[in-house]
């Protein structure tokens, strides 16, 4: 079966939360039976970016993925510029819709900081962080690179729109060795990010500062990339492992969607993490 066939096993449901409802894909034993795997997909994808890891959820453990806010058909935050802690908040919103009272957030790129943004507020609900390629944020930097940046995707997703970002920076994604399904798949993701949600996502990451939340974590936390990973360069996750007290797990020659690419090791990680 083609990757597009296997994700129709696990059809996004929706649970109502405060202020709207959030989408979301279930893997495994039923939400409420703690701890849950919980997946926090990045800025230009969504809940289907974990297929591998609803594939294999761990024996006798709940998987859930969900749709940020903004994404797919969950709700949207409110106002432009959302905080970090705004997300962990509808984490956590959503969590407790589903009885899950206990749980191991995953979070590959932007969604590191929405995970790392739940865990300080609710650190007893966490057993673990895994960070996979995360975001840094851009709070730290200078003031102009961070408006820059900003700035060059709220244009791409004006002038592109989100299928010109998709062909444009969806094979990005990977390395040069995934196959063209791979790429197909996750283009395909892209192509369906909702403009508004995109957006709110990409202030958020310009305020974001992944470092600094870690330094206030307590929780163990695992960090991991790919070596080949253009980015969130293997560096800037160093500095995140660092920040976390830990080191940076290499889970191979592979770009940015690790969780597809490198499904395996990602998986054993994850299995690690729930053991």
């Amino acid at each position: 079966m083609t990757l597009a066939e296997q994700l129709l096993a696990y059809p996004a449901a929706t649970v109502e939360v405060p202020g709207g409802c959030v989408e979301y894909r279930h893997a495994g034993a039923a939400p409420g039976s703690a701890p849950a795997l919980v997946l926090l997909h990045g800025i230009g994808s969504a809940s289907a970016s974990w297929l591998a890891q609803l594939r294999h959820p761990a024996p006798g453990r709940c998987t859930l993925a969900w749709n940020a806010p903004g994404y797919g058909a969950s709700t949207h935050l409110s106002g432009d510029a959302p905080a970090a802690a705004d997300y962990g908040r509808r984490v956590w919103a959503w969590l407790d819709a589903l009885r899950v009272t206990e749980a191991v957030l995953a979070g590959h790129s932007l969604g590191a900081l929405m995970a790392a943004a739940a865990a300080l507020q609710a650190p007893g609900r966490v057993r673990r962080l895994v960070l996979l390629a995360p975001a840094l944020g851009y709070a730290d930097a200078e003031p102009a690179v961070r408006e820059a940046k900003m700035r060059e995707r709220l244009f791409n997703l004006e002038t592109l729109g989100p299928a010109g970002m998709a062909e444009k920076r969806g094979a990005a994604m990977l390395s040069p060795h995934a196959d063209a399904e791979q790429v197909g798949f996750i283009k395909a993701v892209m192509a369906q990010v909702d403009p508004r949600g995109y957006a709110q996502a990409t202030r958020m990451l310009a305020a974001g500062s992944l470092v600094r939340d870690l330094a206030q974590i307590t929780c163990p936390v695992t960090v991991a990339s790919g070596s080949m990973d253009t980015i969130t360069p293997p560096q800037g996750c160093r500095r995140a492992a660092a920040a976390a007290r830990t080191t940076l797990v290499d889970v191979g020659p592979v770009g940015h969607a690790c969780a597809l690419e490198a499904a395996d090791a990602v998986d054993r990680l994850l299995a690690e993490a729930m053991a």
